[in-house]
């Protein structure tokens, strides 16, 4: 106690001081580290933003190429031609007989991919009545399609639906828009199923339109019909696109 008789205070210590001011610090740099990472935070959002690229809004269509014109096609002479796609190999053909799907005065003309549906192999065009040239004992019943790796066969009357060999699945047609005023015949888009390697068997539209339009360039305007194929021979098709209309 002091000379008044009331309690002695005691005066804080350099301990006590220097515990205060370590508090003190500790709360700035606290505060301080968090004002920092805010602004880092904030900072880094705004450089997203300013940096984000939005990607494009895509919508896939089919493109429409002139093929040939109806006055240059002879009933059973295929030509060879490349669509969607400048690397997707497809046959048009006028049969002469009237066809599912057919376009023409005839209703005659028809197309379809010339990738089999087994296995992938190009496969030939084989009228009614004639022979493949790897099995010269079958005659084809209708006016189709012949693969000689497996022996899948497709009517092209009906489709392209398969009428021997192990193909799972029919062929895809092309479908075709003849232009009245001038006969020139365009492919519009791939019917169901798939191309065979884009995503195989899918039937669905949407599907068949994103498969069928990826792996390659699109074509564009005009098909260049480069080759012609002998009716009972192993087909094989080759083309370029051309800028042509």
């Amino acid at each position: 106690m002091d000379e008044s008789g009331g309690e002695k205070k005691t005066p804080p210590t350099d301990v006590n001081k220097d515990s205060e001011m370590g508090r003190r610090d500790f709360l700035r740099v606290v505060v301080t580290v968090g004002t920092v990472g805010t602004i880092i935070g904030v900072a880094g959002l705004l450089t997203d933003y300013l940096t984000f690229i939005p990607q494009p809004n895509v919508t896939l269509v089919w493109p429409k190429a002139k093929i040939a014109n109806i006055s240059a096609l002879q009933d059973l002479k295929p030509v060879n031609f490349f669509y969607p796609l400048t690397n997707e190999p497809n046959i048009l053909v006028k049969l002469g007989v009237k066809a599912e799907n057919g376009i023409g005065p005839s209703e005659d003309i028809v197309a379809f991919s010339l990738i089999c549906q087994h296995l992938g192999c190009i496969y030939a065009f084989v009228p009614e009545g004639a022979s493949p040239v790897c099995n010269s004992s079958y005659k084809m019943p209708v006016d189709g399609g012949y693969c000689c790796c497996h022996g899948s066969h497709y009517d092209f009357t009906k489709e392209g639906a398969v009428i021997g060999g192990p193909a799972p699945r029919p062929v895809p047609m092309v479908q075709l828009e003849l232009d009245q005023a001038t006969g020139d015949i365009y492919a519009t888009s791939m019917g169901p199923p798939s191309i065979f390697g884009h995503n195989t068997g899918a039937t669905a539209a949407a599907q068949v339109l994103a498969a069928d339009m990826t792996g390659g360039s699109v074509i564009t305007n005009t098909v260049s019909v480069t080759s012609t194929q002998a009716t009972s021979g192993t087909s094989t098709a080759s083309g370029s696109t051309s800028s042509g209309a």
